[in-house]
């Protein structure tokens, strides 16, 4: 069986940022666009990541389109995510603890599956997770943002084919 370009990862990930890049809108606003949704792939609210970057890219006047590729693109890193969301909990617990340390290994095999969906549980992983999450996530959206930026300014600077064809 062949897989298609577009069903390995880098196939998936160039055919997303064509798509970017081929955006009709103000390169600003792709790459508000792009930023926002690439902040929010980096927050643990899984069912909720979309619909917060479409809501604060349209509250940021960003492209709505940018902001739902770019959450997606960071589905990319899905097999890498036990590890990002554990650097984000220790970030986190480190920040929120006082004195600062970090935290002490985890045993969830000594935990029932009802203690994880419960409320007090939320608090004492989920707010470390998601504070981490949030300082993770800042630095990238604002290198995001300009790498956006040059790269859209960039493909549009760049002569296509019909162009060169036409002015010999």
């Amino acid at each position: 069986m062949v897989l298609s370009e577009t069903m390995t990862p880098f196939g998936w990930l160039r055919t997303k940022t064509a798509q970017l890049l081929q955006l009709k809108d103000k390169p600003h606003a792709i790459a508000i666009g792009t930023a926002v949704g690439i902040f929010f792939g980096f927050i643990p609210l899984w069912g909720l990541k979309t619909l917060l970057a479409l809501g604060v890219v349209r509250l940021l006047r960003g492209n709505l389109v940018a902001a739902a590729i770019s959450v997606t693109l960071h589905d990319i890193a899905l097999p890498l995510m036990p590890l990002l969301l554990r650097w984000e909990y220790d970030l986190g617990y480190w920040l929120l603890s006082h004195p600062h340390h970090f935290p002490g290994s985890l045993r969830i095999a000594h935990h029932n599956p009802a203690i994880w969906l419960h409320w007090s549980t939320f608090l004492t992983v989920g707010r470390p997770l998601l504070l981490g999450s949030l300082v993770v996530a800042a630095p990238f959206a604002v290198a995001t943002y300009y790498l956006t930026l040059f790269l859209v300014a960039r493909y549009r600077r760049k002569p296509t084919a019909a162009s060169e064809t036409s002015s010999l």
